[in-house]
């Protein structure tokens, strides 16, 4: 008996909006551009170009996080796979692993200070889950998917909860 198939989709939590990241980044220029106007007028117009690239490293670094706000991984679970498709825009990959063989394992980092890493493994193979996601939910993302999938050589009863309500950690957990 085929069921429908259970979807978890995670994205970063990016609460900057474009309009507030445009309204930062004008705030942001106007007290370099403003002393190094002043300074200029005053004969050290030398500042003018380090002012120029420090706004240009400030804009670099606010497009690469605006970036973030298009990354999608969606988990589709069936009775037979565990696929994964990770999005960041047009580009998109995908891997599936047969469910019976699929091991969720959550590693710690070796330092306290970095992330741990979750992962879809199976015959060699293993794609990351949610690094973008904080620990908590990666810890409840982890947790969530060793029930759906379950052990090695193991493929859990099909959840009754589950297929009523899909919940999207990362975006509204």
């Amino acid at each position: 008996m085929d069921r429908e198939p259970l979807r978890i989709e995670i994205c970063p939590n990016c609460s900057l909006s474009v309009r507030g990241a445009q309204v930062f980044f004008a705030g942001a220029c106007v007290l370099p551009c403003g002393v190094g106007a002043f300074l200029a007028m005053k004969g050290f117009w030398p500042v003018l170009p380090f002012a120029g690239l420090e706004m240009a490293l400030l804009g670099w670094a606010l497009k690469l996080s605006m970036e973030r706000r298009f990354h999608r991984q969606t988990i589709t679970v069936t009775d037979a796979d565990v696929s994964i498709e990770s999005r960041l825009r047009e580009r998109c990959s995908r891997i599936v692993f047969p469910r019976h063989w699929a091991q969720v394992k959550l590693r710690r980092s070796a330092a306290q200070q970095h992330p741990s890493r979750l992962t879809i493994e199976s015959h060699g193979r293993q794609c990351e889950l949610g690094s973008f996601l904080t620990e908590e939910e990666r810890r409840g993302l982890a947790l969530r998917l060793q029930r759906l999938i379950g052990r090695l050589n193991e493929s859990p009863s099909w959840p009754q909860d589950e297929t009523r309500r899909p919940r999207r950690p990362g975006c509204a957990l």
